[in-house]
């Protein structure tokens, strides 16, 4: 059995004040912090005019070794970044907005996007978990070459073509006028 490496992220959002009449204010994700300390309650970080931002959680981010072209691919952009995940506060939530998952698999966020369920945001990735991740994937990456797949010629008959089309035969109703 393998142990998944993992590291504890700090969650740092930012709500900031809405210009609209619709809302009163906005979430986003700010930053995340390495290493964090685990925490029960949201802890204020820093305050502005209009804006306030939290540690919301420590999460813990997991590496995984089939995952590692994804990671590679992160690491490869000119600002790599951490995508965190986020859920809508239940009722039984203290918050509107809870993060649920920090990745660092550009292919996993995307799979949550396309849910349209969760709110899926990105920060630029500190530069220690960089460092940790790149050594994770000079471990454990493996190259896979392509393969291209070879197509068989086309054979209607093993295809089920050697019968004719079924006859369509039309019922006309007699009560329409067509």
């Amino acid at each position: 059995m393998t142990v998944t490496p993992t590291m504890p992220l700090g969650i740092v959002l930012e709500r900031r004040d809405a210009e609209g009449q619709w809302i009163e204010h906005t979430w986003h994700a700010d930053s995340v912090i390495e290493g964090a300390a685990r925490i029960n309650e949201w802890v204020e970080v820093l305050r502005g005019k209009g804006w306030v931002r939290y540690h919301a959680a420590t999460l813990d981010l997991e590496l995984f070794r089939k995952e590692t072209e994804g990671y590679r691919h992160n690491l490869s952009l000119e600002q790599p970044s951490v995508f965190i995940v986020l859920r809508e506060g239940d009722e039984d939530d203290l918050h509107e907005i809870v993060p649920f998952l920090a990745t660092v698999c550009p292919y996993e966020a995307q799979d949550y996007m396309d849910s349209g369920e969760e709110i899926v945001e990105h920060v630029p990735m500190p530069a220690g978990v960089a460092a940790w991740i790149a050594e994770f994937v000079d471990s454990y990456h493996v190259e896979e070459p392509f393969k291209k797949r070879n197509r068989k010629p086309f054979d209607p008959r093993k295809d089920g073509f050697e019968a004719p089309p079924p006859r369509v035969i039309k019922k006309w109703n007699r009560t329409s006028n067509e």
